[in-house]
């Protein structure tokens, strides 16, 4: 595989303002939080409250991995100008 000069600055590092890990990071977190709540909240009604709380749980952390995936893009940056 091989890569344009413009997809890499002088230094190595990606010219792009997402990298494929973060994007997948945010994307299957939201749908593990989507998830989570919604079992979460049917497993309150039913009486269930450690499952509950154990989904919530699963919810933060997801939240968690979105939020540095988010961060992680803005530190990179995006085209040449923001390598040098």
């Amino acid at each position: 595989m091989t890569e344009t000069p413009e997809q890499r600055s002088e230094t190595g590092k990606p010219m792009v303002r997402a990298t494929p890990r973060d994007v997948l990071h945010i994307r299957l977190a939201s749908f593990v939080v989507f998830i989570a709540l919604a079992l979460g909240v049917l497993a309150f009604v039913a009486g269930a409250t450690i499952v509950a709380v154990a989904l919530g749980v699963v919810a933060v952390i997801a939240i968690v991995d979105m939020v540095l995936a988010i961060r992680r893009q803005r530190r990179l940056g995006g085209g040449a100008q923001s390598m040098t």
